[in-house]
C-alpha cells in the first residue's frame, strides 16, 4: 500500500510512518522543513515538505496514495480547523488516484470524559469534559459516515514509552527536582498504552480493510494518575513530597484543560482484540518504569 501521513516526526506520528515501512509499505510523511528530511529518510519514509494550513502543499501525494493517516495536530494555531480542514482535503483526495482509499482519523480517550472508573467501549457515547479535543466527536462522525471510503478512528489512550509522551513532563519534574502537581486527589484512573502498541494498531485497523469503525487502543493496566505521577517521579530520583492541588485552583494555575487530569476514566479494548488481533506487548507504565525514564533521558540528550 502507499500510506501519507500526517505529523510523521511527532510523538504518535513518527511511531505509526515506521510500523507502516517496516510492514513493508511505501510511505510519505508530511513536514513542515527541509531539515527534518534525514529524520524520516534514515526510515525509508519519504518526506514531504507541506503545511497542514495549506492543503495544496500535500494534495497531490494523498491523491496517489491509496491510505491517507491524520496523526499532526496543530496546538499552535487552530486545532479544530485544522482536523476540519485536514479530514475534509483528505475526503476530497479520495475522489482521484487509487480507489478506493482508506482514511485515519487520530482522535483520543479523552472524547469520553469521565466515567468514574468504569471502562467504556466504542458504543458509549462520547461526553468531552474539556475544551481540547471537544471537536472530535463531530470530525470522527463526519469521517466513518462519509461514503466511498474506508472510514477509521483511534482513540488512543494516554501514550509513554520512548521520547516520554504524556509521561515526559512527569520524568522532568522529578528529574530536576521539582515537586510534581496532581490535580485532585489523584485517585482518579488514567489510561495508558505504549506508543508502539499504539502504532501496531493503526497498522492493523487498516490491514484489515474495515471501514466505518472506531478502535480504542490501551493497556490492561488500571493504575490511578497519583499512582503513575508517584512512579514516574520517583524512578527519575525525586523523594519529596507530592503537591495535590484543587481542581479549580489548578484550573486557575494553568488553563480550563487542567481538569483532564483529575478525570477518572477507563476504556475497554475488547474490540480491538475481536476484530483485529490486537493485544498490547507493553502491559503498563509502572511496570517498566525506570527503563521508560532511562528512555526519555536519552532522548533529551539528542
Amino acid at each position: 500500500m502507499k500510506v501519507f501521513l500526517t505529523g510523521a516526526t511527532g510523538y504518535i506520528g513518527s511511531g505509526v510512518a515506521k510500523a507502516f515501512r517496516r510492514a513493508g509499505h511505501q510511505v510519505w510523511g508530511l513536514i513542515q522543513s527541509s531539515t527534518q528530511v534525514p529524520l524520516l529518510a534514515q526510515y525509508e519514509i519519504r518526506p514531504v515538505i507541506g503545511d497542514l494550513r495549506k492543503p495544496n502543499s500535500y494534495l497531490e501525494v494523498a491523491e496517489d496514495c491509496n491510505v491517507l493517516v491524520h496523526c499532526a495536530a496543530d496546538y499552535q494555531h487552530d486545532w479544530a480547523m485544522s482536523d476540519r480542514q485536514t479530514i475534509e482535503t483528505m475526503l476530497a483526495a479520495s475522489e482521484r488516484g487509487p480507489q478506493p482509499k482508506t482514511i485515519v482519523f487520530t482522535s483520543g480517550s479523552w472524547v469520553y470524559g469521565n466515567t468514574g472508573g468504569k471502562p467504556v467501549d466504542e458504543t458509549t457515547a462520547p461526553a468531552p469534559q474539556i475544551i481540547a479535543g471537544a471537536h472530535r466527536p463531530a470530525i470522527e462522525q463526519m469521517l466513518i459516515k462519509a461514503a466511498n471510503v474506508r472510514g477509521l478512528v483511534i482513540r488512543p489512550a494516554n501514550a509513554y514509552g520512548k521520547r516520554g509522551g504524556m509521561t515526559g513532563p512527569w520524568f522532568a519534574d522529578g528529574y530536576h527536582g521539582k515537586a510534581p502537581m496532581i490535580v485532585g486527589d489523584g485517585y482518579n484512573h488514567w489510561p495508558m498504552v505504549h506508543v508502539d502498541d499504539l502504532a501496531m494498531g493503526y497498522l492493523l485497523a487498516v490491514e484489515s480493510g474495515l471501514g466505518g469503525e472506531i478502535f480504542n487502543f490501551a493497556d490492561p493496566s488500571r493504575a490511578t494518575f497519583r499512582e503513575l505521577v508517584t512512579a514516574a517521579v520517583q524512578a527519575a530520583g525525586y523523594k519529596g513530597a507530592i503537591e495535590s492541588v484543587p481542581v479549580p485552583q489548578a484550573v486557575e494555575r494553568m488553563s480550563a484543560d487542567a481538569a483532564v487530569y483529575a478525570m477518572d476514566y477507563l476504556v475497554d479494548v475488547g474490540k480491538a482484540t475481536r476484530r483485529l488481533g490486537w493485544k498490547p506487548k507493553h502491559e503498563s507504565f509502572i511496570g517498566e518504569v525506570e527503563t521508560y525514564f532511562e528512555a526519555w533521558k536519552a532522548w533529551q540528550s539528542q
